[in-house]
């Protein structure tokens, strides 16, 4: 159903008596058009996902994904600082933009880059690393009143972390990256450290607008990696990946090195027009009347 980690809707295909599911993105299939010599390939397209829905979440919404051959992700980062300045100017927004919540928004300076572990280590006041175990970082959670699932490996619950302490405070421009593993499945792994992987998010005003990374090419790693994603699915994880044996049959053809990107349209559009998602998208889903 994609290549992102989210939970899908799921529906009937009547014509095979097939349980189907609505994409979550378009990933797996653009990564095909690679193998298949298409260098650079992009999509514009609705995508769905069954989750929460709030000021910067819906269940469905647009994404732009775009693959291109023999970059990484940081020729991805070049790539989405171009799209972003484009939309500006041609939105007629300038390069200051001021936020609902109060904030000023400048394009045009230098964007920052932040690694992962260090920026959970800033907010939390004490040293996250790659070997901290799951007990300390449920202390940490603890001491900052987030509440956690306590089965999460330390991987998770660094991500938790920094959903909760950091995201919500970075305002201009920032890629974080050299995320932990669990956070891009389908990454290439860090090639000092592999436990953290070559992926970044870009963050601005305190919400994702995109990700990116340098693609994971080598079919027995990403084999290994989805293997691991499918039997947390089976044991309950509702968001993990399942085994896709096409996309694996694709890769062991031999693939580029690879740069991907996948960006938000209506979460841009929120930050180019000081909106919530609500008012980027035609007709939003909302609670029927009367429900509380």
């Amino acid at each position: 159903h994609g290549g992102a980690q989210a939970r899908p809707f799921e529906t009937h295909l009547n014509a095979f008596d097939q349980t189907m599911t609505l994409r979550i993105a378009t990933e797996l299939y653009l990564k095909r058009a690679v193998v298949g010599g298409i260098d650079k390939i992009f999509e514009i397209g609705r995508v769905f996902r069954n989750e929460g829905v709030d000021s910067t979440h819906s269940p469905e919404f647009t994404m732009l994904e775009a693959y291109e051959a023999y970059s990484d992700m940081y020729g991805m980062a070049d790539r989405i600082r171009e799209i972003i300045l484009s939309a500006a100017e041609a939105a007629g927004v300038g390069k200051e933009l001021q936020t609902p919540e109060g904030n000023t928004v400048v394009l045009d300076e230098p964007w920052e880059w932040k690694e992962f572990y260090p920026a959970v280590s800033e907010a939390v006041g004490q040293e996250i690393t790659p070997d901290t175990s799951a007990e300390e970082l449920l202390a940490i959670a603890k001491k900052h009143h987030i509440d956690v699932d306590e089965n999460l490996d330390p991987q998770q619950l660094a991500l938790e972390l920094f959903d909760e302490l950091v995201e919500p405070n970075i305002i201009q421009p920032t890629f974080v990256y050299h995320y932990p593993q669990a956070a891009q499945p389908l990454a290439r792994p860090h090639r000092e450290d592999s436990r953290m992987v070559e992926a970044w998010d870009l963050i601005i005003n305190g919400y994702e607008i995109g990700t990116a990374f340098s693609e994971l090419i080598d079919p027995v790693i990403q084999r290994e990696r989805l293997t691991a994603q499918s039997d947390a699915a089976a044991a309950g994880d509702e968001e993990a990946m399942q085994l896709d044996h096409d996309f694996l049959r694709a890769l062991e053809y031999g693939a580029p090195p690879t740069g991907g990107l996948g960006m938000g349209v209506d979460r841009l559009v929120m930050l180019l027009t000081g909106t919530g998602i609500r008012e980027t998208i035609l007709f939003p889903l909302l609670k029927p009347e009367g429900d509380e």
